[in-house]
């Protein structure tokens, strides 16, 4: 009875009070119009990309929206213009197939949109490019901050010669990559829910080698000028292929593309890579917006974000074998045929020439 008391004393005592919620009320960001795309010499089709991105940035799913519905064009420096096509209205414009841009040609993109604001990219100059005189390639493996796990991969070099009567600003991506993927149709199973025997053996006789293009979301690109080595031949590590257990588990096939970009794009891209490179922690300053080469024609004060580019390009593959790799990842097994894989084709591709 006294412990009794003693408890509705101390309840008497406490405070009863409500916990209102606090209301943040955050003002909507302005809509940023975002320009991403590039014309090269290879022939086109070459796709110009417009959206909607908020000033918060991407990371929010859902405040990037395309700008459909826009008259897009290509102008060149002989007062040529080309009017590229909208696909299936979702933003992404595309030229004509042959189109492609001619050395010692400058071009600027412009953008009517159905609100009524117009926009151009300062003119780019195409400048030729060295001819990539040869592809190697190195298995590296990378320590990480898992002490059990290493990040281990496929470094590749590009062998050219820098011209020495001009400056030049490199830029390499990685194009179209295909590699085999081996699959053990002969491991399948029945299914779990199977009323007999499930996950019993249940081999299938096809299929165990299919190809893939490499479908990575990520864009990796590397960048130079030839401020060190003006007029000289050069090796230099291009691309990194991450092992991850299906890449090469047999022959892998990546192209790399060498591209020629104004002085103007190569500080743009140089700005991109530091932010992208960036591994800070929640507490830092988030990226700034960086500005490209597009300006608003109706006000100058308008923020437009991305870059129009144009540069020509020189292409080729380099076949990477499994057998001639030191270091490789443990492999991913696919207990199943392997067409069952997204975009898995039985045929290689048309050429295909390891």
């Amino acid at each position: 009875m006294n412990m009794l008391k003693r408890l509705i004393y101390i309840l008497l005592i406490i405070p009863i009070s409500c916990i209102d919620p606090y209301k943040i009320d955050i003002p909507q960001g302005a809509q940023l119009l975002t320009v991403d795309g590039f014309i090269t010499t290879d022939p086109g089709p070459h796709l110009i990309r417009l959206t909607r991105s908020d000033t918060y940035g991407s990371v929010f799913e859902g405040l990037i929206r395309p700008v459909i519905r826009a008259t897009v064009g290509i102008r060149d420096s002989e007062g040529n213009v080309t009017f590229l096509n909208e696909l299936a209205n979702d933003g992404i414009y595309a030229t004509p197939e042959g189109f492609m841009a001619r050395v010692g040609v400058s071009y600027s993109l412009q953008i009517d949109l159905q609100n009524g604001k117009s926009y151009t990219s300062l003119p780019e100059r195409v400048e030729s490019v060295p001819q990539i005189d040869s592809l190697s390639y190195q298995s590296v493996k990378f320590n990480t901050n898992d002490r059990l796990t290493d990040l281990i991969g496929v470094q590749v070099f590009a062998h050219f010669r820098d011209p020495s009567d001009q400056t030049n600003f490199y830029y390499w991506r990685n194009g179209p990559s295909t590699f085999v993927l081996v699959a053990n149709p002969e491991l399948h199973t029945l299914s779990p829910n199977h009323p007999t025997n499930p996950r019993g053996p249940d081999p299938k006789d096809c299929c165990a080698t299919c190809y893939v293009q490499d479908e990575s979301r990520i864009q990796r690109f590397t960048l130079a000028s030839d401020d060190n080595f003006n007029g000289l031949s050069q090796r230099l590590p291009v691309l990194f292929i991450e092992d991850d257990g299906l890449r090469f588990k047999q022959t892998y096939r990546a192209e790399i593309q060498q591209i020629s970009v104004s002085s103007d794009a190569h500080r743009f891209l140089r700005l991109i890579e530091q932010q992208t490179n960036l591994t800070g922690s929640v507490f830092d300053n988030p990226p700034a917006n960086i500005r490209g080469n597009i300006i608003s024609l109706d006000d100058p004060d308008e923020v437009v974000l991305g870059y129009f580019m144009a540069g020509s390009v020189d292409k080729k593959q380099v076949y990477i074998e499994k057998n001639k790799l030191e270091f490789l990842q443990t492999p991913r097994i696919i207990p199943d045929d392997c067409l069952t894989v997204s975009g898995a084709q039985l045929s290689p591709p048309s050429d295909w020439n390891p």
